[in-house]
């Protein structure tokens, strides 16, 4: 089964070739940069390996999904999760595989848990503090205008 998975890989690494020249013209919103996208044996697995590498950030650029970014890693990890769709492998464990390589830095939207509540909350409680301290600002004024 090992020796299969690897000649798989080594297949997919050497026989499949860029589908850059047949990628629908880009809308507005989307990256004008060229990559490749690999041949599927199903439009289903395409959408959802294209939908995947956009979820995940590139480890090297930090601003761009895997399929905006033209590093390297990023085009290791592009092959990485068309071989997992193609290996038949869900999102949420393409993910796992991904995070627990990574870290939760390549998740745009990180998971709400322990670890993150910082993450997820931080914004919360310095917009409760800012209102706060702008509203004592504002009654200290108001007290100090209605006392002169």
């Amino acid at each position: 089964m090992k020796r299969l998975s690897a000649c798989l890989c080594m297949m997919a690494m050497l026989i499949i070739t860029p589908l850059s020249a047949q990628q629908p013209s880009l809308s507005d919103g989307e990256s004008k940069q060229s990559v490749e996208i690999f041949a599927f044996n199903t439009l289903d697995k395409q959408n959802r390996a294209i939908h995947l590498a956009r979820q995940l950030r590139c480890p090297q650029c930090q601003n761009q999904n895997l399929m905006e970014s033209n590093s390297p890693i990023a085009k290791d990890l592009r092959l990485q999760v068309y071989v997992m769709v193609n290996e038949g492998k869900t999102n949420p464990q393409v993910i796992d595989f991904m995070t627990s390589r990574f870290g939760d830095m390549v998740l745009y939207k990180p998971k709400f848990e322990p670890r993150t509540y910082v993450l997820w909350l931080g914004p919360l409680f310095l917009i409760m503090l800012f209102g706060w301290l702008g509203y004592r600002k504002v009654s200290a004024s108001l007290v100090n205008l209605n006392s002169a």
